[in-house]
C-alpha cells in the first residue's frame, strides 16, 4: 500500500463519525474497571457526535476554523486567464445513466465553472484523476467523467488532468498543462471549505489565484432544526475538520 493510500484511512478513523464512536467504545471498555470515568468519556464522545452532526455547530466551525473566501463576480474573473475546476469525486456507476457520473460536489463545481466560462469567454481546465481513497478500484478518472458532463452542458474543456490523486498533484499537473500556454492567473473553482488548502497548493505551484468558491456553507433548516443531527450538518462538520487538519499539516 502506498503511503498516500493511508491518508483516507487514517482520516476516516480520526474524524467523525468514526472518531467519536471509537472514543465512546474506549469509554465503555474503561467503564469495566473505572465505571465513572469510562461512562463520562462515553457520554462526552456521544455528545460530541451529536454536536458535530448538527448544522448549527458545523456552520460555527466553518466560520471559526477556515478562512472562507467571498463569492466572486464575472467582472473579477475576467481579470484572469483561465478557469480551473477541481474534482470532488465520482459516482463510479449510475444505473439510470448506464455510466459513471460526477458526484454532487463535482457536479456543482462543474456547473459553476461552466457558468463562469459562459459569462467570461475564458478557457476551462479540470483537474482530477482517481483519488487515493479509490486507488486500485478501476474507477474512471474524474476528468473523463467531467469531460462527458461538460459536453452535455455545451461547454468545451481545453485542458484536462486525469492523473492527479490529491490537491497537491492537481496543482502541479495543471501547472504543467497551462504553463506552456502562458497561463499564470487563474480562477480556482472548488467548494468553499476546500479553497484555503487548494489555494495554498496552486500558489506554491506558481499560479496567481482568484478563489472562486461554490457550496458556501449556509443554514438549510429552521433555527431549531439546525441543532438536531442531520446528514448535511455531519457532512459539513467532517469536511471542515478534515480541511483544518490538512491546513495544519501543510
Amino acid at each position: 500500500m502506498l503511503s498516500g493510500e493511508l491518508k483516507p484511512l487514517l482520516t476516516a478513523l480520526v474524524l467523525p463519525p468514526a472518531g467519536p464512536i471509537l472514543v465512546a467504545a474506549a469509554g465503555l471498555l474503561l467503564a469495566r474497571r473505572r465505571r465513572g470515568a469510562g461512562l463520562a468519556l462515553a457520554a462526552i464522545a456521544l455528545g460530541g457526535l451529536w454536536a458535530l452532526s448538527s448544522q448549527a455547530v458545523a456552520l460555527r466551525l466553518a466560520d471559526t476554523l477556515l478562512p472562507l473566501p467571498a463569492p466572486v463576480t464575472p467582472a473579477q474573473v475576467r481579470q484572469v486567464q483561465a478557469v480551473v475546476v477541481l474534482g470532488g469525486g465520482v459516482l463510479p456507476w449510475a444505473p439510470e445513466y448506464g455510466a459513471a457520473q460526477p458526484n454532487a460536489h463535482t457536479a456543482a463545481r462543474l456547473r459553476y465553472g461552466a457558468w463562469l466560462v459562459r459569462q467570461t469567454g475564458l478557457p476551462l481546465a479540470f483537474a482530477g484523476g482517481v483519488g487515493w481513497s479509490a486507488a486500485g478500484t478501476g474507477f474512471a478518472p474524474e476528468a473523463q467523467v467531467a469531460g462527458a458532463y461538460l459536453q452535455e452542458l455545451g461547454v468545451p474543456l481545453r485542458w484536462a488532468d486525469d492523473a492527479s490523486r490529491d490537491t497537491a498533484e492537481n496543482a502541479s499537473r495543471i501547472h504543467a498543462l497551462l504553463a506552456p500556454a502562458g497561463v499564470r492567473r487563474i480562477a480556482l473553482v472548488t467548494d468553499a471549505w476546500h479553497l484555503p488548502r487548494a489555494v495554498h497548493h496552486f500558489r506554491a505551484a506558481g499560479f496567481e489565484v482568484l478563489p472562486a468558491p461554490t457550496g458556501l456553507p449556509v443554514a438549510q433548516h429552521r433555527p431549531l432544526l439546525t441543532w438536531l443531527p442531520s446528514s448535511e450538518g455531519a457532512q459539513l462538520a467532517r469536511q471542515v475538520l478534515r480541511e483544518r487538519l490538512g491546513l495544519a499539516l501543510l
